[in-house]
């Protein structure tokens, strides 16, 4: 009888358990995608619908926040300062931390790597004065260069965290069988690794990207009217008396945009990223 019941019971442990993994999914779902539903509802709402509890998702929408906004013209500058800076500071970084990741991940630089997970530990929060002292007395408070390298210190050990684990798990045999055919080391690293790591590469290149493009930190103090980013002027919609909502709302509406879309474009390269990345580490 246990025989001949334990198939049935199998079947309904396996329907059970793909109903709780389906119920999980939708609630996990649901959290995340409800902040961001109402952030695109508000930023076709009134001020007085925005603030209004009764006014749910069906209202009469409006374009007035987006065209105000637009109008403005400091939210397509700074969206162009943020652009500016996430693409040049990601792509330095990545220059810098890519190699470095190669060397530190096949050649075993384990003290390296601690100290690499130091500096992604200590709070950038805590370099802000020292840094606004040396870039004050150099000159280059206000200007996109500072913003670069600010950003750069966090990118850098980002990248090469997230990279460490990708070149550790390539097999050596393939480098050292382009050694063998007379390619050096970096040879081999370029022609090689390199090519193997490009999903890596990707998925790590857009975090860094999407933490610069968030940042609001280093922007608020290094930056000036000229070269503020999106978070900045996002808060400049905050003020002591009011706060306007709708404005507000359309604006992180347009920033969300362009991070949704490089997601997207780039949603080969980052799924496959994220799990080669748990495979090997």
């Amino acid at each position: 009888m246990s025989a001949t019941l334990s198939p049935s019971r199998a079947r309904r442990g396996r329907r059970l358990g793909s109903w709780l993994r389906g119920t999980a999914i939708t609630v996990v779902t649901l959290v995340f995608a409800l902040p961001v539903v109402w952030m695109f509802s508000a930023a076709f709402k009134t001020n007085v619908q925005v603030t209004d509890p009764s006014v749910g998702l069906w209202f009469t929408p409006t374009l007035d926040n987006f065209r105000a906004v637009v109008e403005a013209w400091q939210i397509v500058r700074s969206m162009g300062n943020s652009l500016l800076v996430g693409v040049v500071s990601t792509a330095l970084s990545a220059v810098i931390a890519v190699p470095a990741a190669w060397a530190v991940g096949r050649f075993s630089m384990h003290r390296t790597g601690s100290v690499i997970l130091v500096a992604r530990i200590v709070p950038a929060i805590s370099l802000l004065v020292p840094w606004y002292y040396l870039f004050a007395r150099m000159g280059l408070v206000g200007s996109y260069t500072v913003l670069v390298l600010s950003h750069m210190f966090v990118s850098v050990p980002l990248i090469m965290w997230i990279m460490i684990s990708f070149f550790a798990g390539l097999p050596v045999e393939l480098e050292e069988a382009a050694r063998t055919d007379g390619l050096s080391a970096f040879g081999a690293f370029w022609r090689i690794s390199l090519p193997l790591a490009a999903p890596g590469t990707a998925t790590a290149s857009l975090l860094a990207f999407v933490f610069s493009w968030n940042n609001f930190m280093f922007a608020l103090v290094f930056s000036d009217d000229r070269t503020q980013t999106v978070p900045v002027t996002l808060f400049n919609f905050i003020s002591y008396a009011s706060t306007d909502w709708g404005g507000l709302m359309a604006a992180a509406a347009l920033i969300t945009v362009p991070v949704v879309l490089a997601a997207l474009l780039g949603q080969k390269y980052l799924v496959a990223g994220l799990t080669s990345g748990a495979s090997k580490g």
